[in-house]
């Protein structure tokens, strides 16, 4: 049987047609492959309330990793936050979407945590945000809002805030703040006091005559107020848990830092806008965010700092805020 040669133009066009399909197959097979998240992991993984979504999760085990890897923490827990998810779901019902995850143990939790509210400089710039759903994301100075990024929790400061009434008697209420400090876009989370706390506060406050308090002052004054769980609402760019949350949040951090990873940033708001304005679908594009939200805000900001703090800044000083009040003396004995 006589061989027939083939023109070399010809066999290099099959050798090329061969590798390319030896690489897609490659590359299925990998995008195949079970990722290295350990199956009673993988089980809370998903878009579904009280469940992590994969790019949070990758991301935020990533951080982890990377962390205990270098030395800087050795906490058997991280965090993970997805400020994409509604934070508010009716009816009195929070949605889920800060969590704490202690792979040793295989424990996952998922709880309820605020957003950065933002603010409506009127007539300027309206960056603020609604209670369900965040549009507006940034780090800037004095802004409210929420920063998407890589943080590790700090120092845990507690400290005195007033008197409230529980019943016929008056309680102490006493609240934690973790300090947080952020790298790249969140690198000025110190700065701007950026942290973790209970979602709860005293308003209408007053003082009152107590000398043999411990926290009176050198008038023999000590405040009181109303307490306010506000677990359902906003932040000013921190991340707030329900009081009965933080109790269990911030024992795991006191004196032992670990890692928390905040969704979106501003790369995922902008592939999100990008995908939104050329009409494609977010998985089209590569992109992640909670469908109910976006449904609701329609396409994501983020506000650099570069660009905001300036706007801010302008508007402190055409509207100087009036001098500080006194407390008044409470009106009741």
């Amino acid at each position: 049987m006589r061989l027939r040669s083939v023109p070399l133009g010809a066999a290099i066009f099959c050798l090329v047609a061969i590798l390319a399909a030896l690489t897609a197959s490659v590359s299925s097979f990998a995008a195949l492959r079970p990722s290295n998240v350990p199956d009673w992991l993988q089980r809370h993984v998903g878009d579904g309330e009280g469940q992590i979504s994969q790019v949070v999760l990758e991301r935020a085990r990533a951080l982890y990793q990377k962390k205990v890897g270098d030395g800087s923490v050795s906490n058997p827990c991280y965090f993970a936050m997805d400020a994409t998810r509604p934070g508010d779901l009716g009816n009195s019902v929070l949605g889920q979407r800060y969590y704490i995850v202690c792979e040793a143990k295989q424990l996952f939790r998922a709880v309820s945590s605020g957003h950065g509210g933002g603010r409506n400089l009127k007539g300027v710039a309206d960056f603020s945000n609604g209670r369900r759903c965040a549009k507006n994301f940034g780090n800037a100075m004095d802004s409210e809002l929420t920063a998407g990024g890589a943080y590790i929790t700090a120092e845990t400061k507690t400290s005195f805030k007033g008197y409230y009434r529980v019943g016929a008697q008056n309680a102490v209420f006493m609240r934690s703040f973790i300090q947080f400090d952020g790298e790249g876009e969140a690198a000025n989370a110190r700065q701007r006091v950026i942290g973790g706390h209970p979602a709860a506060l005293l308003r209408g406050m007053c003082l009152r005559k107590d000398p043999n308090s411990s926290y009176a002052d050198h008038d023999g004054l000590v405040p009181f107020g109303k307490l306010v769980n506000y677990a359902g609402g906003r932040s000013n760019g921190c991340t707030s848990w329900s009081p009965a949350d933080a109790e269990q949040i911030i024992p795991i951090v006191k004196n032992n830092p670990t890692t928390l990873y905040i969704y979106p940033e501003s790369r995922d708001i902008a592939a999100v806008a990008r995908a939104k304005a050329a009409g494609q679908t977010l998985s089209a594009a590569g992109a992640y965010w909670n469908a109910s939200c976006l449904k609701e805000i329609g396409s994501p900001k983020f506000w650099p700092k570069k660009t905001l703090e300036p706007i801010i800044a302008q508007y402190k000083t055409d509207h100087p805020a009036p001098p500080p009040q006194p407390i008044p003396m409470c009106k009741d004995p």
